[in-house]
Parts: structure tokens; C-alpha cells; sequence
């Protein structure tokens, strides 16, 4: 039997990350059902699934960075990492403030985790999440989070009381929520979000009692329940709309516990900011005066911004203006006969999706027809995010290109989920971004899938690829040993060339790699690299080899300084 912690250590971290996102998968369909608040759209189950996936993929990082090691990640390092995975895959109004919640806690778990830490790092939590959110409302995630910090409080001194305590708080507070909010209780549900928080608090609980507690209240039906109107018990089907009490379903949009019917903001933009704190006051205060449901969370230049406006564009603006948005995903709603419902166009026959690690090359991706998904640098895209962008090019057909060589299990097991979904996904083994430059050059929508798919594979198979990178320690390579600052030359995934600098290593990458022939070279440069590096090696190429062409690609934030194709 494991060693159950005494306090919350890097290892127990890992352990409630994991089972808070089995948690999540379990009970989704259900927390989709009952989602009535802010917006009818039946996402908060799916939405937190995904901003947990990302926490515990960071984390799931932070470990595989030490497995060479003999012991485990700091505390310190484990709970920040939870915190910026949910920060960058924070998903709809419901993830964001998960997000905020896990960031409150990080800040103090990071110097401990007994159950005195634990307490603190709770209440702020839930101050954040309230600070973060432009106008609080009862009866919400909110409330359940403040709650269960209050229950946490007092001088037990045993970490396992104040997290049973807390769960327990926080489930008390979700039974009251259709009490604090009409619409909550005209539809004879609890609130999506805080459920949604009770079964991370759960997988808390059972992290550091090495028990699971029970999972909410239930009827005899098997439906789950909430307690509504002084104890009585309304079942929530599991899928499907939620049937309230009388019969009549609720109409949305709602944006205030008063519950006034209206037609709503017809998008929902959600965008991560690099900005300082001062922009973002200004950001808050435009955004607040453009919609409603308006969450920003984070902190130390990186933001995570959601809101609901009529003007998708002048809430990008109005980010551009306060530093730079990316990752910018907006949601189209439409309102028909007073329920929001989104958008569904007929789908498209084809459609391909690539994971890019750059704005230049998703760029160009995107004038090329295809749908991206950024993979910037530490941050590689969660399989739910792949997922995300494959239900957004809306086809029957998708080829996925993973573009990384790491990405291989992740892109199948999206590809799996998206096919239990009715779509047709082909995954292109692609391991780098020109690879997939090539693969997409092929492309003909037009032609039978399977031959298609055969064709951009073939495309990609002959592209061999290249990248530079800078060394951020001594280690031992296929090229020898090289010293942290040394410009290392990647060829096919291996150490093959290390050098001084980057014109130098780049050229003797280039020669190596066309010694074994090549009709076009492509070029991608980094955010820094200067056009005259692209204009030198343009020259090397055409002065040393003839016939051979190049094609230059500006690649934006990018983790390489350079990457190289030969075809």
C-alpha cells in the first residue's frame, strides 16, 4: 500500500492532478448536462476535463524532466507547474476561474504543504477567483470555493481532516446553490461549475486519505441529485438536457441571478496576454464595459482572458492594445427562439489540422486552408486541445499533423476520441514543422481521401528536417560533449553538429544535409533572427548548389532560433 503524505508534496500533486482528470472524465457528461449558467451551452463538464488535462500535463512535464534523477520535483515546482498548465488550457468561464483557483493555491502551497498551508491556500484561492471575476455572483463556483475554505479553517492540525473538511464545505455549499440562484432553481440543478470543483476536491481528498469520499448525493434512480426547495430532491438525467421542475426548460442567456431572459452576447473570445499588470487594470475595464462574463486570471505577464461580447473584434482589439493575444479562440452563438445554441453549418467534406510552433507559421497555415493549433515554447497542446481543433474545422475528413515527434501518442489518442465522434481522422506521423509544410503543399481536398492521405505522407516522408538549438547545459551528444550557450544542429531528432554560432552551425548543417541531395530548401525563422541570416544562407545554397531552390518562412514565437527542410 502506498505511503500516504503527511503534506501535500510534489508526489501528491501529481496524484490529485491524475485523479481530479479521472474525476472529470467520469462525471462530463453529467456536469455538461446541468449546465444552465451563464450560458445554456452544456460545456462545463468538457471545459474543466480540459483545463485539468493541460494541469496535469504540466505537471506530468515537470516529473518526466527528473526521471533521470533520484528524487522527486520540488513542491515548489510541481504545484506552479499545475498552475500554468490550467492557466494556458483554461477552457470557458468555468475553467478560468478553475485556473485562478489552482494559481491562488500554488502561491502558497509552494512554500508548504501541511494542513496550515493547505487552509491558507484555499482562502486565497477563493479571494482570487472572486477578484478575478468582474461582477461575482452567488449561487456559483464562487460560492462552493469560499465555502470550502471556511470549513477548512481552525487548528486541526492533520492535513487528511482539513481536506475531508473542505470537501465537505464545498458539497454542502452546492446543495444551496439552486436556493441562491433562480435559474439554478427553476431547472432543478446545482451549479455545473461548482460541481465541477467538488469532484477536484474529491480527488484531493482521496490523493492524500488514499480514499475515495462519496461522489454526490444520488437517487434511487441512479440520476444524480441536488437538494432544491428546503431538502427535496430534483434528478439530473445523465446526458441530455436537464428537465426542471415543472416542466418548462430554462431559457438562456442568463447573466445575473435575477434571471432575465435576453438574447446575449452573440460570441464568447477567449485569448491568452503576455502584458503588465496596469495594462490589464485598463483591459478589465474595456472588456467590462464591451460584455458580460467577464473572468481574467493570472498574473507575472501571462494572462488568460474570457468574456462574452456582440464585438468579437474590438475585444481582440482591446487585448492587441494591452499587449499581445494568442491562443485566441472565439465561439459563435446564435440565439433562436430564446435559447442559445451554437452555430452548425453543413461540415466540410476534408479539412487539416497541424500543430505549428509558431503565429508565422500558423499564419501561413491558416491562408493554406487548414486549421492550427499553437504549440509555443513549454506549452505542447493537450490531446483535448487537438480534439477542440478538430471538431473546430467541422468535416467529415481530417488529416491531423502533429508536427513533433513527442506529439505522436497525443495526436493519436485525439484522433481515437474524434472518431468515436463520427469523424474520419487520418494521422500523418509528421516530427516537424516542415514536414508538415510539405505534406500540406500536397493537399487536394479533392481527390479520394485515402489517396490523399498517401500522398501528403509520401510528401512528408521526403522531407528531411533540421533544427538549431541553443544548449542549456553540459551534455553529452551524438557529436560529442558540448557546454551550455553552444548552438547545437539537429538532424532527424539527433545532435549532429555543435558550433559557436548560428550562421556558422546553419551552414554546416545545410552542407551536411544536402551532401545527400535535395531539390528545395525551406528556411523558418525565429521571432530574433535577423532577414540577413535567411539572405546569407539563400546565397550558400545558390553559390554551392546548383538547382537547388529556397523558400524562407518567418516562424514567429518559436522555440528554434532556425528550422530547416530538404525535399
Amino acid at each position: 500500500m502506498p505511503q500516504l503524505p503527511d503534506d501535500l508534496d510534489a508526489v501528491a500533486v501529481r496524484t490529485w492532478c491524475s485523479l481530479a482528470l479521472e474525476a472529470l472524465g467520469r462525471e462530463r457528461a453529467e456536469i455538461d448536462a446541468i449546465n444552465v449558467y451563464p450560458i445554456a451551452d452544456g460545456d462545463t463538464g468538457t471545459n474543466l476535463y480540459l483545463t485539468v488535462e493541460s494541469a496535469a500535463a504540466a505537471v506530468e512535464a515537470v516529473f518526466a524532466a527528473h526521471e533521470t534523477g533520484t528524487t522527486a520535483p520540488a513542491t515548489a515546482d510541481a504545484v506552479r507547474a499545475m498552475a500554468h498548465g490550467a492557466l494556458i488550457g483554461a477552457r470557458g468561464n468555468s475553467g478560468t476561474i478553475l485556473a485562478q483557483l489552482l494559481r491562488g493555491m500554488a502561491g502558497v502551497l509552494a512554500d508548504g504543504g501541511d494542513a496550515a498551508h493547505l487552509r491558507l491556500a484555499l482562502t486565497r484561492a477563493a479571494a482570487a477567483a472572486r477578484q478575478a471575476v468582474a461582477h461575482p455572483v452567488e449561487g456559483t463556483v464562487l460560492t462552493v470555493a469560499t465555502a470550502a475554505a471556511e470549513a477548512a479553517q481552525g487548528d486541526e492540525p492533520e492535513l487528511r481532516a482539513v481536506v475531508r473538511a473542505a470537501y465537505e464545505g464545498a458539497r454542502a455549499a452546492l446543495a444551496r446553490t439552486p436556493e441562491q440562484l433562480a435559474v439554478l432553481g427553476r431547472a432543478g440543478v446545482v451549479d455545473a461549475g461548482g460541481r465541477g470543483l467538488v469532484a477536484v476536491l474529491g480527488a484531493l481528498v482521496e490523493a492524500v486519505t488514499g480514499q475515495a469520499p462519496a461522489r454526490g448525493p444520488r437517487t434511487g434512480s441512479g440520476k444524480a441529485a441536488a437538494p432544491v426547495d428546503g431538502g427535496s430532491v430534483v434528478g439530473l438525467p445523465v446526458g441530455g438536457v436537464p428537465v426542471p421542475a415543472g416542466g418548462a426548460l430554462v431559457e438562456g442567456p442568463l447573466d445575473c441571478p435575477e434571471d432575465v431572459v435576453g438574447g446575449g452576447p452573440a460570441f464568447e473570445v477567449i485569448y491568452l496576454l503576455e502584458a503588465r499588470d496596469e495594462q490589464v487594470d485598463r483591459l478589465r475595464t474595456r472588456l467590462d464595459a464591451l460584455g458580460d462574463s467577464l473572468v481574467v486570471v493570472g498574473g507575472d505577464g501571462l494572462w488568460h482572458v474570457h468574456v462574452h461580447v456582440d464585438d468579437a473584434g474590438a475585444a481582440v482589439e482591446a487585448g492587441v492594445e494591452a499587449g499581445r493575444p494568442y491562443r485566441i479562440r472565439i465561439t459563435h452563438f446564435a440565439t433562436e427562439s430564446g435559447h442559445d445554441v451554437r452555430v452548425q453549418a453543413e461540415p466540410a467534406q476534408r479539412a487539416v489540422v497541424v500543430v505549428v510552433p509558431g503565429d508565422g507559421l500558423a499564419g501561413l497555415c491558416t491562408e493554406a486552408g487548414a486549421t492550427t493549433v499553437i504549440a509555443r515554447p513549454g506549452e505542447p497542446p493537450a490531446s483535448g486541445e487537438l480534439v477542440e481543433a478538430i471538431r473546430r474545422a467541422h468535416a467529415r475528413e481530417v488529416v491531423l499533423l502533429p508536427n513533433d515527434a513527442a506529439l505522436r501518442h497525443t495526436a493519436a489518442a485525439a484522433a481515437e476520441q474524434a472518431r468515436t465522434e463520427g469523424v474520419r481522422v487520418a494521422l500523418v506521423p509528421t516530427r516537424a514543422a516542415v514536414q508538415g509544410i510539405a505534406a500540406l503543399a500536397v493537399h487536394e481536398p479533392d481527390r479520394g481521401f485515402d489517396e490523399d492521405v498517401v500522398a501528403m505522407t509520401a510528401a512528408a516522408g521526403a522531407t528531411r528536417y533540421a533544427e538549431l538549438a541553443v544548449a542549456e547545459r553540459q551534455s553529452w551528444t551524438m557529436a560529442g560533449i558540448c557546454q551550455a550557450g553552444d548552438i547545437l544542429g539537429l538532424i532527424d531528432g539527433d545532435v549532429a553538429v555543435i558550433g559557436a554560432d548560428v550562421p556558422a552551425t546553419a551552414r554546416t548543417v545545410l552542407d551536411r544535409m544536402l551532401a545527400a541531395g535535395g531539390e528545395l530548401v525551406t528556411l523558418v525563422l525565429g521571432e530574433d533572427v535577423p532577414d540577413a541570416l535567411a539572405d546569407a544562407l539563400e546565397e550558400h545554397v545558390r553559390e554551392g548548389y546548383l538547382a537547388v531552390d529556397t523558400v524562407v518562412y518567418r516562424g514567429g514565437h518559436q522555440r528554434a532560433p532556425l528550422l530547416i527542410g530538404i525535399e
